[in-house]
Parts: C-alpha cells; structure tokens; sequence
C-alpha cells in the first residue's frame, strides 16, 4: 500500500502561529516567541515523519504562508529530496482544509492518486514518534484487508477497489485528534468534523461517522498537541522523561529542536506544594 504522510501546518511568521500562547491571549510568551516555538515544533514533526520511513512526507502549508520561506526552512535542515512536496490549503475553514489535502492525494480515489491512504497530522506535536507512524500505517493495512472493509465500500463510487476501507487515528487531551489516516475507498469526510451545529467533538464526530457507515476504525496512542499554556506546562515533564528514557530505549526519538529552544527560554513545570498534617 502506497502511504502519503501529510503535515497540516500552517508557515511559521510572527503573529501568526501559536496565538493562545502569547503574553496578548494570556499565554507566557511573546509573539516572537511563539513563532520560534511552532518552527522548532513543526522541524520535528517533520524529522519524526521522515524518520518512520513509510511514505511519501508532504505539506499542506496556509493559504497566504510564504511557500518561499517553507521550502528555504526544510531544505536547509533537511535536503530537497526529503519532502516530496509543498501544497497549497485551498479550504476556506478548517473541515475543508483538511478535505482538500486528502482530495489533493487522492484524486478522487482515481488512477492517478499519488497514494492508497494518506494520514494527516499537525506541525504542533513534537513528542510524536516515527513508532506511531509505522504503527498506525501497519493497523491500516491490517484493518483495510478485513472483509468488513470491502463491505462499506460499497457506499462509494469507486468500483473494484484493490484496498478496502479503514480509519486509523489518534486522541489528544481535549476530545480531539492530532493523527488521522484512511484509505481512498474509505466513505469518509471531514464536512462536519470540526464545525457542526450539535456541538459533537471532533473525535466524538469521526467515531460517529465511522459507525453510522461501518467503517473498521482502531486506533495508535495519545498524542498530546500544544494549544493552551496548560498544554505547555503538562508538556515540559513530557520532554524531561523522553530525555532519560531515550537512554534506555533507542526507539524514542528526542524532539531535539523543540527541547533546545525551550530550554533556552528557561521554562519549567512545577506543582503545587501540599502540606501533609498529622
């Protein structure tokens, strides 16, 4: 199965990336800040994809982001030949983002597809592990050879499909997703995954979607994103035992950029200190 690994994100640029962690949204840091956090992130999401070594890595990169910029940042850090391409978001909201990204793999499940399945992340989880990637393109390619997988494709327009259906994903802390993969005869779309009028979260939505059409579904371990300053705060203990464990355990992969830039902001996590009374 032909697997395309695609990176959601947008361009890093001051103001624009990581807003809900600056001192103006009551986050701790600055706008500048921010940027280099999301850059030193969006890297080693990048490394980590490139390093499960099982798929094409592209990027959907935002509308108005400097392609330029893009391009110049991950063939000075990583070589030309490592991502196979740059793509443009056309989606006008976040569901038609995403919809647009898988679109653009698939080529409506046509001939000229660049990839049998594709999975899609965020440049914001820098703990991810190129062990979840493999894993999650090996639970794939396991459910979507399941009986029950060609069932529900009859629900599409595609005709004698060699791979059947399958959705494999994530959760992260706050009723979300921040990996989702499927295959091109999967009878799925992101309409009403992340804007709906029920008020349904967005892992709450695709659990749905995935029930009502008989889709096999499984799924890979949390991966947290980083949003909110809480998110950075239960995120720092994260980095400072993947440090030690890497150690033990040559599967785990640092995310070395992010690590360095935040520590040389200096930022750590503490707890409150409970008294204990007799």
């Amino acid at each position: 199965m032909r697997n395309a690994i695609v990176i959601f994100t947008k361009v890093p640029k001051i103001g624009d990336n990581k807003t809900r962690l600056t001192t103006e949204r009551g986050g701790i840091l600055t706008v500048e800040e921010a940027k280099e956090f999301y850059e030193a992130s969006l890297l080693d999401v990048i490394d980590s994809c490139i390093a499960a070594n099982c798929g094409d890595v592209y990027i959907c990169q935002n509308l108005n982001g400097d392609k330029d910029y893009l391009n110049q940042l991950i063939e000075s850090t990583f070589g030309k030949e490592a991502v196979k391409e740059i793509f443009t978001d056309e989606g006008r909201s976040f569901d038609q983002g995403m919809q647009y990204a898988v679109d653009y793999i698939f080529k409506d499940g046509s001939g000229q597809r660049l990839a049998d399945s594709v999975f899609i992340m965020g440049g914001d989880i820098p703990s991810l592990q190129p062990s979840t990637i493999r894993e999650a393109v090996k639970k794939l390619e396991l459910i979507a050879s399941s009986p029950q997988a060609f069932t529900c494709v009859k629900q599409t327009e595609i005709v004698n499909p060699t791979i059947g259906a399958g959705i494999i994903e994530s959760v992260d802390q706050e009723g979300g997703f921040n990996l989702i993969g499927y295959t091109y005869s999967t009878p799925f779309s992101f309409n009403g995954v992340f804007y709906n009028s029920d008020g349904v979260t967005a892992l709450d939505m695709i659990a749905f979607k995935a029930a009502e059409h008989t889709i096999p579904i499984m799924l890979v371990e949390m991966i947290p994103d980083i949003d909110l300053p809480v998110d950075l705060a239960s995120f720092l203990p994260v980095l400072n035992t993947l440090k030690i464990v890497q150690q033990y355990d040559s599967n785990i992969m640092l995310p070395k950029r992010t690590i360095r830039y935040l520590e040389e902001l200096g930022l750590q996590t503490t707890a409150p200190v409970t008294k204990i009374v007799d």
